[in-house]
């Protein structure tokens, strides 16, 4: 019967598995996915313990459940691993979120020109170069060559100023020219509907891939021109897309 006396060892072995549920127990009444890790590293420390002081019940019962340690914390820390794997995705979209923002920033005094002149009814005609280059039309207008600026805009197409007639041509960042005279659409849907000023916006974007802003002088409604097409009284939160979307 001296096999069901515990010997020092086998003593040891039992209080420290009872000691392990009870810590359990508390861990999983307690909140919070690093509790769990420490938990989890703690079994780490016993079972190298365990199997240098060869203790049998222990050493066995941790190397059961071994195998489940790295699901474990797959399962338990998912949030936090989601985490890490967007971080090293964002580090390779902050240059593209960057400049997106900084398109979007630029074409700010625009939009609140436009939205302005919308308000008050100021006819106005804003070419917005793409690929396409406009040189041959920038160099019959009025050059200009400034950096974009609402009151500029809005000078300009001030009808008690000589350049208010015409479209001022934008490339990136800088107003290259204003009063410029653009060729008129010959679509004959079109010319039924619109005025002359609708209509060399539609015009300059049959012959090119820029993008035309037209402001009405009757009714303040905004329309975009794009690939011989219009849009007419677009929405402000659209326009600045469409804008952001052709600068990529």
């Amino acid at each position: 019967m001296e096999f069901l006396i515990p010997q020092f060892k086998d003593i040891i072995d039992i209080l420290i598995i009872a000691f392990l549920i009870y810590q359990s127990l508390l861990i999983i009444r307690k909140s919070g996915g690093y509790q769990v890790l420490w938990g989890l590293l703690f079994l780490l420390i016993l079972y190298v313990l365990a199997s240098i002081f060869e203790l049998q019940i222990l050493t066995a019962l941790l190397s059961g459940i071994r195998t489940y340690w790295i699901l474990a914390i797959v399962i338990l820390f998912q949030p936090e691993l989601r985490t890490i794997l967007t971080k090293l995705n964002l580090a390779k979209e902050l240059k593209s979120v960057f400049a997106r923002g900084e398109k979007s920033s630029i074409y700010t005094p625009l939009i609140d020109a436009v939205s302005s002149m919308s308000f008050r009814k100021t006819g106005a005609l804003i070419v917005l170069e793409n690929k396409t280059k406009l040189t041959e039309y920038i160099q019959k207008g009025e050059q200009i060559d400034a950096n974009i600026s609402m009151r500029l805009i809005l000078t300009i197409f001030n009808n008690k100023t000589v350049l208010h007639d015409g479209a001022i041509i934008i490339r990136g960042n800088r107003i290259m020219s204003a009063k410029v005279v653009l060729p008129l659409s010959q679509n004959s849907e079109y010319s039924r509907k619109f005025g002359t000023r609708h209509l060399a916006g539609i015009g300059i974007t049959e012959v090119s891939d820029s993008i035309a802003i037209i402001v009405s002088e009757q009714t303040g409604q905004v329309s975009v021109a794009q690939g011989g097409h219009i849009t007419v009284d677009i929405a402000f939160e659209e326009l600045m897309q469409i804008i952001t979307d052709a600068s990529k």
